[in-house]
């Protein structure tokens, strides 16, 4: 009994050093960050050092435990926390020492099996199918930044809002993108938290969705673009690549402003077969940090470094075309709005998500070839609404198979100027 005391102890003092760890402060960052057994890649390797000693001399009396043991302990606390900011405990027994942490991702199952937001990798994972996982953004217009948020809506004072991803838009001479990452204070293409980048074209009109690791079961084409290749000397510290995962593409209106925006989504790493019955997406397990990790290690000699052919632009440009998965890609689409006379404007049922009227409003829907047979109900369920409820607060529900990274990329193109589109 004393011994279990000390270990519902010793996990309350992580969870506390956690939340002392969290980014940002206020509003512009979360209060449940993710812990520091993620963000431990950031800082200092004399301090990383200092860190695993400790951790060394406190895993013996936790990493002794007996495997039944510990395996119920991880389960009950699996169970027990299902929400942010509780779940941050299951986070604490995974930080504990190396054989936690394997009976913890053990324990918890992939978000589209059991419908909770753990670790990062659950924001590159598909969503739930019965149910979609509820989100908001906050936008701060002073910075340009964009920040998702779990949960039905802001709390009063933000105290219990769960930071999921952040955005900054970056503008340039000829145009803008916007950079993603787990934080909200690091938008560096070279840290740990970058997960990804929206980039579009000249006219706003045709956006590409980049993510910094490659998808599962996925093949990259190369890019059509001739360009002089050479080898260079990667370093683990690089930043991450960019592969193109998905591409999303706004029609000309003929109404101007009077008509909705109509937008189509090609999904380049998800198969459109994915959504039927029996259908699997794509669904990573594990978060990669640096390019040594991605790229397959060649034959060295003598102590050498692996030589990786890249492009000669720079490691934080593009890094290869679109992602094949060898299938029909996965196409949304606008779901049709109606016209309503009474209020004279487009409708959509947001089953009262959305309370707001704004051009940036949508819901998408599979569009799929009527040779792949997919069901109708399943052609008519929205996959991902994302609509207005207040002065710079939005609310973005998404389901499978999309991710919250792919989701939240796809919702940012709505705040890019499209002077061509309205």
């Amino acid at each position: 009994v004393r011994e279990l005391r000390e270990m519902r102890d010793g996990i309350g003092s992580m969870s506390r050093r956690a939340a002392d760890g969290r980014a940002g402060g206020g509003r512009g960052g979360s209060r449940h960050s993710w812990p520091v057994l993620w963000s431990e890649q950031q800082q200092p390797p004399q301090q990383q050092q200092l860190q695993r000693q400790e951790h060394q001399q406190q895993q013996g009396r936790w990493a002794n435990l007996p495997p039944e043991l510990l395996l119920d302990v991880i389960q009950r606390v699996e169970a027990s926390e299902a929400t942010w900011p509780a779940r941050r405990q299951v986070v604490a027994c995974a930080a504990v020492c190396r054989s936690w942490r394997e009976v913890t991702k053990e324990v918890v199952k992939t978000l589209e099996e059991c419908g909770r937001i753990t670790f990062p990798i659950s924001l590159k994972q598909p969503g739930p199918r019965e149910h979609p996982v509820q989100c908001f953004v906050r936008r701060d217009r002073a910075t340009s930044t964009y920040l998702l948020y779990l949960g039905l809506s802001p709390s009063l004072h933000g105290e219990n809002d769960k930071l999921l991803l952040a955005a900054r838009k970056i503008r340039r001479a000829t145009r803008t993108s916007f950079v993603i990452s787990l934080v909200s204070n690091d938008f560096s293409l070279s840290s740990s938290t970058y997960v990804g980048k929206l980039k579009p074209n000249f006219l706003g009109t045709k956006f590409t969705i980049f993510d910094s690791q490659p998808p599962c079961d996925a093949v990259v084409l190369p890019n059509n673009r001739p360009s002089k290749r050479h080898f260079k000397q990667v370093s683990p510290r690089l930043p991450l690549g960019n592969y193109n995962v998905a591409t999303v593409s706004y029609e000309l209106t003929v109404l101007r402003n009077r008509g909705p925006r109509r937008m189509q989504c090609t999904m380049h790493s998800i198969p459109a077969l994915c959504i039927q019955e029996g259908g699997k997406a794509p669904t990573p397990t594990g978060i990669i940090h640096s390019l040594d990790e991605q790229v397959p290690a060649l034959s060295t000699s003598k102590g050498k470094e692996p030589a990786i052919e890249f492009s000669s632009t720079s490691l934080s440009a593009d890094l290869s075309g679109p992602v094949c998965t060898n299938e029909v890609p996965l196409v949304l689409k606008n779901k049709a709005p109606r016209w309503h006379e009474q209020l004279q404007c487009w409708c959509l049922n947001f089953r009262g998500r959305v309370t707001v009227a704004s051009v940036k409003n949508f819901q998408l829907v599979a569009s799929v070839d009527p040779s792949l047979g997919i069901p109708a109900a399943e052609q008519e369920k929205v996959i991902l609404q994302f609509g207005k409820i207040g002065k710079d607060i939005f609310t973005m529900d998404y389901r499978y198979p999309l991710s919250a990274f792919q989701a939240f990329a796809i919702c940012l193109t709505s705040f890019d100027t499209k002077p061509a589109c309205e």
